[in-house]
């Protein structure tokens, strides 16, 4: 009888932390994702999380912070650890385009999340007058703020899921690369101290 290795298979998992202003459209687009359904959600007081497996043996957890002003105060503390950021862009609202790029570049400048991968989602691209993919990395001064760390822009559509294929593949391989490099970056270190 061959040997059988007895060693856990470790499932890899990867934390993802969704933040956006209010009405965004975080929520629906996490339920669309993981339920392939287009849910009327609630403004969300505190957070969601909800896991989703994309591949084998690779599981992404989510973490859907809500965006009211109050709840952007405390943001920062579900940076910490994380594998990705995902921000929710909602690409029909101009008026509040400029606060919502000014939050996002909050975020950036926190350390927590120094080379972490972004891709942002401009939501709601059914809406007349949605600004697309080009627009929102222009506005959103992507390539200055950006420039440290892998990023994305995904025009996409939380109730008809429009683009959430590819930004849920996007978000895979950025996390897995960087939680890969993270790993290599660990090992590294324990060398040194060898």
């Amino acid at each position: 009888m061959g040997h059988q290795n007895t060693k856990p298979h470790r499932e890899k998992q990867a934390n993802i932390v969704m933040l956006g202003l209010d009405s965004a459209g975080k929520s629906t687009l996490l339920y669309k994702l993981r339920y392939k359904d287009a849910f009327l959600t609630t403004p969300t007081i505190g957070f969601n999380v909800d896991m989703i497996e994309t591949g084998r043996d690779f599981t992404l957890t989510f973490w859907d912070v809500g965006g009211q002003e109050k709840m952007r105060q405390v943001w920062s503390n579900f940076l910490e650890g994380t594998d990705g950021l995902l921000y929710v862009v909602d690409s029909s609202d101009k008026r509040r385009l400029e606060e919502s790029r000014r939050e996002f570049e909050l975020i950036l400048k926190n350390e927590s999340i120094k080379n972490v991968p972004v891709v942002v989602l401009a939501n709601k691209q059914d809406l007349p007058g949605a600004l697309n993919a080009e627009e929102i990395t222009r506005r959103f001064k992507m390539k200055k703020y950006c420039s440290d760390r892998t990023w994305y822009v995904q025009p996409c559509c939380a109730i008809t899921g429009e683009g959430l294929e590819e930004a849920l593949h996007r978000v895979t391989t950025f996390a897995k690369q960087y939680s890969r490099s993270k790993e290599s970056f660990k090992i590294l270190k324990e060398f040194e101290t060898l």
